[in-house]
């Protein structure tokens, strides 16, 4: 579904990036690791247009999006949950939901994802005409992802999702996460730094380290040991 080959970004002279490749199969869920700073963030930004990047490809259900800009990429079904959530503060709950489902794929099936996000996120339903100035961190990460499923999207990229959170909350994104996957077998690209959770609903996982892929493997194929090992 995702491909992605020898990936090239730069912050101005800085260069993020180094020949990056990834693969995403339809249906999986992959988790990409690596130290804070080391380019995982910028690789998803990249991916869905708000980074372009300098040199390589982006292919997505056998097109070249790299260099798109990000509406044009929303709109064939791949959608970003950004790590810092940017949700419209003044806006209830059901109105920044509404917001996700703005491409026009999406508006015909507006209420079947309505309900399905209120299935996997009770406490959103019952917040519903809450304003998200109000949230706790928790429901605040849980509206944003709620807003990407909005989109009607076949590839779901989530940046941290469970940073800052206490860990009651914790699990109950991860727990959402892997019902998304198991329920509509959504294909995920997952960047956290959780270890253990993210490491248990992959298929496979990426670790990069300074702006490169370090390794590549299965998950019966790691330990968690390993990969905090190569952290350091």
């Amino acid at each position: 579904m995702l491909t992605v080959r020898e990936l090239d970004c730069f912050y101005s002279d800085l260069q993020v990036l180094r020949g990056v490749s990834l693969d995403v199969g339809e249906g999986e869920v992959v988790a990409l690791f690596g130290p804070n700073g080391h380019g995982k963030s910028t690789l998803l930004k990249a991916i869905c247009g708000l980074q372009p990047p300098k040199r390589g490809s982006i292919r997505f259900k056998g097109e070249e999006i790299a260099g798109l800009p990000a509406h044009q990429i929303v709109e064939r079904g791949l959608a970003y949950i950004p790590e810092e959530r940017h949700l419209f503060s003044d806006m209830t709950v059901l109105e920044n939901l509404y917001l996700g489902a703005y491409p026009r794929h999406a508006r015909p099936v507006l209420k079947k994802n309505l309900e399905f996000v209120f299935h996997i996120f009770p406490r959103l339903a019952e917040r519903r005409h809450q304003l998200c100035s109000t949230l706790s961190g928790g429901e605040a990460r849980m509206v944003a992802i709620g807003r990407g499923l909005m989109s009607e999207t076949s590839l779901l990229m989530v940046d941290e999702p469970s940073i800052g959170l206490s860990p009651g909350m914790k699990m109950a994104v991860f727990d959402a996460i892997r019902q998304i996957h198991c329920e509509r077998g959504m294909t995920i690209l997952i960047v956290e730094q959780e270890i253990q959770h993210a490491l248990e609903m992959s298929d496979r996982i990426y670790l990069i380290k300074k702006g490169q892929i370090a390794f590549e493997r299965r998950r019966e194929e790691v330990q968690v040991d390993e990969i905090e090992r190569a952290y350091f």
